[in-house]
């Protein structure tokens, strides 16, 4: 579709030169011969194709880039605030770390040593823990104790349980989430009373929901600042951005 359109506008930048004043009306060209020019060009400078690929897939992620910033902006408070939000670090930190995650994620469970990292360093970091169970059918089930173990557990001893539950080997499900918050401490009677409140779906569509409004496709992925970080980007990248938005308020300092 794109090349069709690059020919088409060549061939009528060619047309045009075709029919200035310059040029007689006996030496207008037919489309015919304006397509053979464009092809011959074409032939002989191929590289005109791939420098307007690369300007398209240039234009586009910008244009993407800049249609998530705005998501971001016009979503802070649910994404900062949200009752189902989990938050670890100091929760008057100076900046904001939002990782959507994934309990059977390998990604995530990659990550896990980059976020401890991060929260072991940096002491003025606030980090948002929101379960985005996208996988499998587990996922579901892990979120859905997660987000119970949190009407018990809150910072350290949350993320005491979230490291353990997310450091599992293999797949994780209700039976394996429920033995971890066992082995922590929680009130397990409660926890299966609060797995029953219809609260707990709501909060879990929410995440769902913000996750598909922001164009989350995939975990990890982290809010920073305005800017949407998909993938494991490792500990130094996502230091670096940290930094940044000390430093300017943004990801990238300009």
């Amino acid at each position: 579709m794109f090349l069709k359109r690059l020919l088409t506008g060549l061939a009528l930048v060619l047309c045009v030169a075709a029919v200035t004043p310059a040029a007689h009306a006996d030496e207008q060209m037919t489309r015919p011969a304006v397509e053979a020019i464009v092809k011959d060009y074409l032939m002989k400078h191929p590289e005109v194709i791939t420098d307007a690929l690369n300007a398209m897939q240039a234009r586009q992620e910008a244009d993407a880039a800049d249609r998530q910033k705005k998501s971001v902006a016009d979503n802070q408070n649910a994404i900062l605030n949200a009752p189902q939000n989990a938050v670890v670090g100091n929760p008057q930190g100076d900046v904001t770390v939002v990782e959507f995650f994934d309990y059977n994620c390998g990604y995530c469970k990659r990550g896990l040593a980059d976020m401890v990292k991060l929260l072991q360093t940096d002491k003025k970091l606030k980090v948002v823990l929101r379960d985005y169970p996208i996988l499998t059918p587990g996922s579901i089930e892990a979120a859905d104790v997660a987000l119970a173990v949190k009407n018990q557990l809150q910072g350290d001893k949350f993320f005491a349980f979230h490291q353990a539950l997310l450091g599992s080997r293999g797949a994780v499900g209700k039976d394996r989430a429920l033995e971890v918050a066992q082995s922590v401490g929680v009130d397990m009677k409660k926890l299966q009373a609060d797995m029953q409140d219809p609260a707990l779906r709501k909060d879990l569509a929410g995440n769902l929901q913000l996750g598909e409004t922001l164009g989350i496709n995939g975990t990890p992925s982290y809010v920073i600042g305005n800017e949407i970080v998909p993938g494991a980007i490792g500990y130094d990248a996502l230091k670096d951005k940290i930094d940044a938005v000390r430093k300017c308020g943004q990801t990238v300092c300009g």
